[in-house]
């Protein structure tokens, strides 16, 4: 995701939701959405420190899941609402789809890949890179526009939305959104950083 030079982010239109009644242990948006980061971050971790082709494909397994549902969610519910309501986002909520579609296509190759293949693990980091990457932008620059602009109530709800969908996402990236046009998410994933673009490139076969 390109830096952006606003400080403060303003509501694009409207008022938003309406206030949710208030509900026991509710989570905001944006707690809902960091727990799925650490918990992607301990998979991550796992699967560097394992060490059989076994234990591997377990934990590749258990981190298909996780970001399949994850970016399932969020751009059902959240960049839908980012995109309304807060000014100026369209661009950085567009880069973060992109950067959902190659991790998709990357989780689609590696499903494609024997875990004794020598390229498994390769394609295995470049995700780890990838998603890492994209964490760190939406953390230090999507989040605070979110906490800027949603109200209180409103993050509550969207919390509530997040939590219930997760409950029916599909445990399967959606690759019917990856389609055949990767190398268009490379051009518009520009931000994931030069070296790990040419690594997806070169794993794509895309010049």
């Amino acid at each position: 995701m390109p830096p952006k030079s606003k400080s403060t982010s303003r509501r694009a239109n409207g008022t938003g939701r309406a206030n949710g009644s208030s509900r026991p242990r509710r989570q905001d948006a944006i707690a809902v959405l960091k727990e799925d980061h650490r918990q992607a971050e301990k998979l991550f971790k796992q699967f560097e420190q394992a060490s059989g082709t076994a234990e591997k494909r377990r934990i590749v397994e258990s981190i298909t899941t996780a970001l399949a549902q994850h970016t399932e969610i969020e751009e059902q519910i959240v960049y839908p609402w980012a995109r309304e309501y807060i000014e100026n986002e369209d661009d950085l909520v567009l880069e973060a789809v992109e950067e959902h579609r190659v991790a998709k296509w990357l989780l689609a190759e590696i499903a494609a890949t024997a875990p004794d293949d020598e390229r498994y693990e390769a394609r295995v980091t470049v995700l780890i890179e990838v998603v890492r990457h994209h964490v760190k932008e939406e953390e230090s620059d999507f989040f605070p526009d979110l906490r800027d602009v949603a109200t209180r109530a409103e993050l509550l709800d969207l919390g509530d939305e997040l939590r219930a969908a997760k409950r029916t996402a599909s445990k399967t990236p959606d690759l019917g959104a990856v389609g055949g046009a990767l190398s268009s998410a490379l051009g518009h994933a520009h931000d994931v950083g030069k070296d790990v673009l040419d690594r997806v490139g070169v794993l794509a076969g895309v010049e």
